[in-house]
């Protein structure tokens, strides 16, 4: 026989834990989207202040529930995430309203309408902690809620509110503001373009609309779509979508910017996971890839069903997922083909240093396993040069030369190509002004045939043939 006795835990201690799964502010709210579409909603209005109380509410115009729903949609844990889900349902743990929630607010406070009655209840952690039990609130004045005349207008729908918001920075409420909407604008992006749905989803911030990001640029006629892969797990269509994005030199400055997002092209490179058309995480290599500098344009776009959640290990608040060891080969595999594909940019910029065809004024030299940025010592000017100089004025040359190759400024080089590219003018210190005016020094030097064939190979002259001539 089995002895046991009821050991009830500690709630308030218990709520305290609840409450640091790690949400923030964004995420939370994406979580209570998450239901709205759920719900078949077309319109989400989010109304958020600081002053004087913080308040945060959401409304939406989905099918709304009635006063058992209700009560079954405040439960904690109210589904099992082994149930069979509708194919459309973004939620898996019967926690995401509750926990997003309570991330943010101390109060929760949930009106929904549907056959033209309004339903309301609330949990109030305080007083959960108070009474040490699970108690659920029917509040009796909800009329003075945010967008409440909105819901009550409506022929059904759901308002959330949050109330005694305590994890909220009153000072940077702007910065939070503009955070969500490209969060949202992003991770719900093929909802707000109408994909898959009979009518595009519309989320208005504060009586702002907030705008679809397609983060692949698909737009862009110099974006390059990789051959669609389609690979079967445990039944389950995945489909993978390498996409390469355009060089910065094909883009304007505002575009390129408005594709690095803030996290930079850098961080922001990888796989982006969608589950039911709802971005899940994205620019991450999951540990298969390291993020590199010669990859960053390169982002692969994965679409899965929601019923292989289990083999991704998404956790409750959908913004960390993991594949299974059974298609990380498959994985392995896209992102080499991608990334070779994706490099080319760079590597054929590259690759100009070593074209024999053309006389360069840097050179790569190789030492060992390591190779060293050179300044050309075959170039025809540095022998014009090195020719009027006697071996003093020539030693002193040459180190300064040294001086360049040696501190070359590569961190700083790397730093602006990737913050700001479009910025960096090289080609402005040498004009076509002063190629025409080292032309005329160099016709007027009176040097042999053979000479000025070997100046019209160099990069300076290679496609301005007419200045020798």
């Amino acid at each position: 026989m089995i002895t046991a006795e009821i050991v009830d835990p500690n709630i308030a201690n218990f709520i305290n834990s609840l409450r640091d799964i790690g949400y923030s502010f964004e995420v939370a709210v994406a979580d209570l989207i998450d239901n709205s579409i759920a719900a078949k909603a077309a319109n989400i209005h989010i109304y958020t202040v600081i002053h004087p109380l913080p308040v945060f509410a959401m409304l939406d115009d989905g099918a709304g529930m009635d006063d058992l729903e209700l009560v079954e949609a405040m439960r904690l844990s109210s589904k099992s995430p082994l149930d069979a889900r509708d194919k459309n349902d973004l939620g898996r743990f019967g926690l995401g309203l509750k926990t997003a929630s309570f991330s943010q607010c101390r109060k929760l406070t949930v009106l929904s309408k549907k056959n033209r009655t309004i339903s309301a209840r609330q949990w109030d952690l305080d007083y959960i902690s108070k009474e040490n039990k699970w108690l659920l609130i029917t509040p009796e004045e909800i009329t003075s809620l945010p967008l409440y005349d909105r819901l009550d207008a409506a022929g059904s729908g759901t308002l959330v509110c949050w109330q005694v918001i305590d994890r909220l920075d009153k000072n940077g409420h702007a910065y939070m503001i503009d955070k969500l909407r490209k969060h949202l604008s992003l991770v719900f992006h093929r909802y707000l373009e109408g994909i898959d749905r009979n009518k595009a989803l519309k989320i208005v911030v504060n009586e702002n609309p907030v705008a679809p990001f397609n983060p692949f640029n698909t737009s862009n006629a110099f974006t390059q779509e990789l051959p669609l892969e389609k690979i079967w797990l445990h039944g389950s269509l995945i489909r993978i979508q390498p996409y390469i994005l355009p060089h910065h030199s094909k883009l304007t400055q505002q575009e390129y910017n408005l594709y690095a997002t803030e996290d930079g092209y850098i961080k922001s490179q990888g796989f982006y996971l969608y589950r039911r058309n709802r971005i899940l995480i994205y620019g991450t290599w999951w540990g298969l890839h390291k993020a590199l500098d010669a990859h960053k344009l390169v982002r692969i776009k994965i679409d899965i069903e929601n019923d292989i959640d289990s083999l991704w290990g998404i956790d409750i608040k959908k913004s960390i997922a993991r594949p299974c060891d059974e298609i990380r080969n498959d994985l392995k595999r896209v992102i080499d083909q991608a990334t070779q594909r994706g490099a080319r940019p760079y590597t054929g910029r590259g690759k100009k240093i070593e074209d024999k065809k053309i006389i360069q004024v840097w050179d790569i030299l190789p030492i060992n396993n390591e190779l060293r940025f050179t300044l050309n010592s075959q170039h025809p000017l540095y022998h014009a040069l090195s020719d009027l100089l006697d071996p003093h004025e020539k030693a002193l040359l040459n180190s300064y030369l040294r001086s360049i190759e040696a501190y070359l400024p590569l961190d700083a080089i790397q730093y602006n190509l990737q913050a700001n590219p479009h910025a960096i003018r090289q080609e402005g210190a040498l004009n076509e002004k002063d190629l025409a005016e080292l032309a005329e020094r160099l016709r007027n030097a009176n040097f042999p045939d053979d000479y000025i064939t070997e100046l019209l190979k160099t990069e300076l002259f290679i496609n301005r043939p007419e200045l020798l001539s």
